[in-house]
């Protein structure tokens, strides 16, 4: 093999990693029967008076509905919300690892997913909690499939909201002829993420964010695959931008565990969707 086309298989490889680290460890319990016996996906609970809104989770790049939530699903029914987690961007013949797909078709999905939660819970709007892609993508759906009118707030956490650079490992994709083109070919859920892009481009064009819609986002400095980490920040009204460092310092969460495991995370997380019940987040909501 010529050593450019090594080059381009090597960095095809580093992008798919680097771009979509996730947990795997539940990959035989993507069913919603496995995660209704945990307390969500549980399509007969009826929101409460405290928490009128169910929330929907949305996994990252090569994640899935279960495993991207062991930790934070529980951690919200046990706080009296009604919880929910669709799978999107399934490639044929790709089990367990989604988000792979065109965005613009995985925003469809969820359009489909919200309609469906909100006619089995009786709920007028949902709130909608995403990691990484999954913080980002459903911003499509608000702003071009009318999300808008049934999401009450979006909570991304580390969310890809400019695209990345991953370290500036994107800028080198011209030097090495068909590596862009292997990508989008194989993974455009992964073209679709790269700073720049067109679908980047068209997202963000003529402002992040569409009226009528919270945002809150939450960032970690130590993010080594939405990079830089500043740029998952959004602009306009309606918008609390956080990184999780200036409420601890101690917080040494990196990208997927800022999403997957970090209570001080949800602990925001939980003020994000109840705001006029907030609580200062610190250290000790570890404990929480």
């Amino acid at each position: 093999m010529l050593p450019w086309k090594h080059a381009v298989r090597a960095l095809s490889v580093l992008l798919l990693a680097a771009a979509t680290l996730a947990p795997s460890t539940a990959a035989s319990a993507q069913t919603e029967t496995a995660t209704t016996g945990r307390g969500w996906n549980d399509y007969s609970c009826k929101p409460s008076a405290a928490h009128p809104r169910p929330v929907v989770l949305v996994h990252g790049t090569l994640g899935n509905s279960v495993d991207n939530w062991l930790v934070l699903a529980p951690y919200l029914v046990n706080r009296g919300y009604c919880v929910f987690s669709l799978d999107y961007g399934q490639l044929p013949n790709v089990p367990f690892f989604h988000g792979l797909g065109p965005i613009e078709a995985s925003a469809g999905q969820l359009d489909t997913y919200v309609d469906r939660v909100l006619a089995a819970t009786g709920a007028p709007e949902v709130d909608i909690v995403g990691h990484s892609q999954g913080g980002m993508m459903p911003r499509w759906y608000l702003k071009f499939l009318g999300g808008a009118e049934k999401v009450n707030a979006l909570v991304g956490i580390a969310p890809d909201n400019h695209g990345t650079t991953l370290l500036g490992l994107t800028k080198l994709l011209p030097y090495f002829p068909g590596a862009e083109d292997l990508i989008k070919a194989g993974t455009p859920g992964l073209a679709d993420q790269i700073a720049g892009s067109p679908f980047i481009t068209k997202l963000n064009q003529g402002g992040d964010t569409v009226p009528g819609v919270r945002y809150h986002v939450i960032a970690t400095q130590y993010d080594e695959v939405v990079t830089p980490y500043r740029s998952q920040f959004l602009s306009g009204p309606n918008v609390t931008n956080v990184l999780i460092q200036d409420k601890c310092a101690l917080d040494l969460s990196e990208h997927v565990a800022i999403g997957t495991v970090d209570r001080v995370t949800f602990h925001e997380v939980e003020n994000a969707l109840d705001p006029a019940h907030a609580t200062p987040t610190t250290c000790l909501s570890v404990i929480g």
